[in-house]
């Protein structure tokens, strides 16, 4: 599976840097110098980073082959994309990448089946996307209270919720 970890922005100066908007949480590994990233779209790639820089809070890229500003432009708008297989494994039991998530049966602790976890959302609380059947989205607190087990080998979460919280008979 291919994850999204930035996209190219606007090119900065004349030697072909770009800005990136980073949708990764290990920017300096995922953007280090000779890192190989695949694009979308496809023919735009592979990119090779030749160098990095942090600019006025801004992730700043160049990329081999990527000379000047008329070059940097044309890559505006470019998904950056690693493979999943590539991550390394976490070591915390309790920590899960997202796109181990994504996919996985979600279940109440009394074996009701409520739906599939569709997306994860990071704000100041991590929340789970739960696509139920009927095709609403569930929003569930990714905390160990209201999810008591995650059996990503099993593909399946275990949900304990509060009354009130998915709402099912509706």
């Amino acid at each position: 599976m291919r994850l999204v970890v930035g996209r190219i922005g606007r090119a900065h100066g004349i030697r072909g840097d770009v800005a990136v908007d980073v949708r990764t949480d290990d920017p300096a590994e995922r953007f280090a110098v000779g890192s190989v990233l695949a694009t979308d779209p496809a023919p735009t790639g592979p990119l090779t980073v030749a160098a990095t820089k942090v600019h006025s809070g801004k992730l700043l890229v160049r990329f081999e082959g990527i000379a000047d500003r008329d070059a940097a432009e044309e890559l505006r708008g470019t998904l950056l994309l690693v493979d999943s297989e590539d991550l390394p494994p976490i070591d915390d039991p309790d920590e899960f990448h997202d796109h181990e998530l994504i996919g996985l049966a979600a279940v109440t602790t009394g074996g009701e089946a409520v739906g599939t976890v569709d997306n994860v959302l990071h704000h100041a609380q991590d929340l789970l996307v739960v696509a139920t059947p009927d095709g609403r989205e569930l929003l569930v607190p990714f905390v160990a209270a209201l999810v008591p087990e995650v059996d990503t080998a099993g593909g399946r979460i275990v949900l304990d919720p509060p009354p009130g919280l998915l709402d099912l008979a509706d």
